[in-house]
């Protein structure tokens, strides 16, 4: 099936921590642009179907519906909750409809939602492209160029131009259970539902599949000290108290200085236990509880999406011949 999804955050970049920043306001006009240069990319090498839902303020499905294309569109509906849980429906449609290759506008949180609607036995393989507010997971390319990587994807011929990605997997004391795909953040006296950034003085300890010091977000204030990529196999635990003063990045322009008082390189499958009076916050979103004794074990797997580098799989395909002909159709 020569198919591609575009699977769009409506809300990615529009949440009040880029008022409280110097982050650029992400409009839908932009969003609408990068889906059709995604859409332009993959019909250009051949791809049959796009496929994107019906989300409240038409963002796809606007900016394909007067687009000159040989692919059918296709406008899958789903139930709207108005929250992450779109994001992951969208995902389950998706592949309900048998599509594996799903381009993301988002961020850290969106594609966290889309790890966990493509959880095994289903897996996708995914673009994602930044359009949120801290991005670490999502990657800064031209939507025309991740469009034809995407078509070839669908093609079937980058099997050898991905990876499976890392995931926080966290269970909770209670039983409950989430995944991250960046960082595990306590944050002590913090609260559920938070949208402003975070206050590093309530930073207690933090577990990153990711500590890159050309981030921002969580990840710098781990990589700043060392470096943990993401084809890295291990994690980074930084344990925040007294001892080497670090001024990150927390936000787009809006640093703060957080005292570290080590760093631990962390295998895979090695648990970290996570208890304090405060929130839990996985990739950004704080979303749950930890108090009257309640703790969370987290540990680090690579076994989340597939994702494709993509100006690694244009030259690939180059290499191999797939664009000689000069459109990459077959």
């Amino acid at each position: 099936m020569s198919a591609i999804a575009i699977c769009v955050n409506p809300m990615s970049g529009r949440d009040v921590r880029r008022l409280a920043a110097r982050a650029t306001n992400m409009t839908h006009e932009a969003k609408r642009d990068i889906v059709a240069r995604v859409a332009a990319g993959a019909d250009a090498v051949g791809v049959r179907d796009i496929y994107v839902t019906a989300e409240p303020f038409r963002i796809a499905s606007m900016a394909l519906s007067l687009l000159p294309l040989s692919a059918r569109v296709h406008v899958l509906r789903t139930e709207l909750r108005h929250d992450a849980r779109d994001t992951e429906a969208a995902v389950a449609a998706f592949l309900e409809a048998g599509v594996g290759t799903v381009v993301t506008l988002g961020g850290d949180g969106t594609n966290r939602a889309v790890a966990r609607a493509a959880r095994a036995p289903r897996h996708v393989n995914l673009i994602p492209l930044s359009t949120g507010t801290n991005n670490v997971f999502p990657t800064l390319v031209e939507p025309t160029i991740a469009g034809m990587v995407a078509g070839l994807a669908a093609r079937g011929e980058m099997d050898t131009r991905r990876e499976r990605c890392k995931l926080l997997h966290v269970r909770f004391s209670d039983g409950v259970t989430d995944l991250g795909l960046v960082d595990a953040a306590l944050l002590e006296g913090d609260f559920v539902g938070n949208l402003l950034p975070f206050d590093a003085a309530k930073l207690s300890r933090l577990l990153l599949t990711r500590a890159e010091p050309d981030a921002i977000g969580m990840s710098p204030i781990g990589g700043l000290l060392e470096v943990v990529d993401a084809n890295d196999d291990a994690g980074l635990l930084v344990e925040v108290g007294a001892g080497r003063p670090v001024n990150a990045p927390l936000s787009p322009g809006l640093f703060e200085q957080v005292e570290v008082a080590g760093v631990t390189r962390i295998p895979f499958d090695t648990p970290v236990v996570f208890r304090g009076e405060g929130v839990l916050a996985l990739d950004g979103d704080r979303d749950h509880w930890l108090r009257d004794g309640r703790s969370a074990t987290v540990s680090i797997r690579r076994d989340g999406p597939w994702v494709i580098d993509v100006p690694g799989a244009m030259r690939w395909a180059v290499a191999k011949g797939l664009l000689s002909d000069g459109s990459g159709a077959k």
